[in-house]
């Protein structure tokens, strides 16, 4: 991501006085709040319906710090711009949302907006979470004030001026973000809508699956093409293109399994994307899932890649003596599980010849994983996950992108080299 320019432009907006006007405008399209907090009976089914939408939202996994209470806020998110806390959503009167109506919850959600009228940061996505229905809203809402209220007061948030003030939240709001409403594609059918609405609302996916601007917006016309997730150092593989994440050769059934147990016959989940699985969408139904799947499967797809030359260029550049080092450290690292011709071992290790996470032209968690370890979801259809230990303590920057170049060059694999250079960003 790219984010030169940020600072002089809100030092350009905001000394020719245009702050105050794009506060004004960051209020338009907002409904008034009632006078007086409305009655707020929930029935049992509406806090059981927030319970099942917070999971397909993965509340907890930004609102809970590792053993701490659910919900009480205070885990640290990386930014390029500093850390951003997230906040109590606990039933605490003072802390949390227990002061909060439903109206204050929604206005949240709808335009990023707290109770008390501040500007909220949008690592809190809700830019995508404006498309979520006031019904849906309201019975999150129902849920989170029946969880056991906390005490943990919410920590002030550490990002460098000027991005640490209103005015400049004000400027992206004014923008990027604008409140929208889910429109229903009347040409596609039930279930499709309902994923479209999954995926882009509550699911959030574009927030990783999508690639930045400047400002660090989602840049939602280029829709879920890939993008790094700049403080993790994990790429989100576009869900549109066949050669990276893309699924619409993949049978509906095979999405849903992997959406409900991180493995399929045709890839397995890592990184980020295991927490999402694991916290998230294993908990999804199946019709939710397969709706989810109708419209990844339909995402319009990317042009396919013209013919490759005769003579391999990725070849060209091989060096054999990183090929042989490579080949080296495989037989003594990888081997065993993966297999002395990149076959894999099916129902636990993945094959590498032919796959196109090997293959793909970024190779951030190639990187990653041989560094730091792969590690699968536990899920009920996969209790049990293999897991990839790390090798970052025992390979250097140059074993890393010797094996890799080795890699993505055998058993069929025609990938350019990688270099120390790209291992050295792990």
């Amino acid at each position: 991501m790219k984010y030169l320019g940020w600072g002089l432009l809100l030092v350009v907006l905001l000394v020719g006085g245009a702050a105050g006007g794009i506060v004004a405008l960051n209020l338009r399209g907002e409904d008034p709040l009632p006078d007086r907090a409305e009655t707020f009976n929930a029935t049992p089914q509406q806090v059981e319906r927030g319970r099942y939408l917070a999971l397909a939202g993965n509340c907890a996994g930004c609102h809970t710090t590792r053993g701490g209470q659910p919900y009480a806020g205070g885990l640290p998110i990386e930014t390029p711009f500093g850390t951003v806390y997230s906040s109590n959503l606990t039933p605490d009167e003072k802390s949390g949302i227990g002061s909060w109506s439903s109206a204050h919850f929604w206005r949240a959600m709808h335009n990023g907006r707290s109770k008390d009228g501040r500007l909220l940061y949008p690592a809190f996505p809700y830019p995508n979470f404006t498309q979520v229905t006031r019904e849906d809203s309201d019975a999150i809402y129902a849920y989170l004030r029946s969880v056991p209220p906390a005490p943990a007061p919410n920590l002030a948030h550490r990002l460098r001026f000027p991005y640490d003030t209103q005015a400049a939240l004000a400027v992206w709001r004014a923008l990027s973000f604008k409140p929208e409403t889910f429109v229903a594609n009347t040409g596609k059918p039930a279930e499709w809508n309902r994923g479209a609405y999954l995926v882009g609302g509550l699911g959030h996916c574009i927030a990783c699956h999508g690639s930045r601007d400047s400002l660090g917006a989602t840049q939602t016309k280029l829709g879920l093409s890939g993008g790094l997730i700049a403080a993790e150092n994990w790429y989100a593989p576009s869900l549109a293109d066949p050669h990276e994440a893309g699924l619409a050769d993949w049978p509906t059934t095979e999405v849903v399994a992997l959406l409900k147990s991180g493995i399929a016959p045709r890839g397995s989940v890592m990184g980020p994307m295991a927490d999402v699985v694991f916290r998230s969408t294993q908990y999804l139904s199946d019709a939710d899932l397969a709706a989810m799947a109708s419209y990844l499967k339909d995402l319009p797809g990317v042009p396919a890649a013209s013919a490759a030359p005769a003579q391999p260029v990725a070849a060209l550049r091989r060096d054999a003596g990183t090929m042989a080092r490579g080949a080296k450290i495989y037989d003594q690292r990888c081997a065993y599980c993966h297999g002395d011709q990149g076959q894999g071992a099916p129902g636990a290790f993945p094959p590498l010849a032919g796959n196109r996470v090997v293959n793909m032209a970024q190779t951030t968690n190639l990187i990653q994983v041989i560094a730091h370890g792969g590690y699968l979801p536990a899920t009920e259809g996969n209790p049990r996950p293999y897991g990839m230990p790390p090798f970052g303590h025992l390979l250097d920057a140059a074993d890393v992108s010797a094996v890799l170049t080795f890699i993505r060059g055998s058993w069929g694999n025609d990938s350019p080299p990688v270099t120390q250079l790209d291992t050295m960003r792990r």
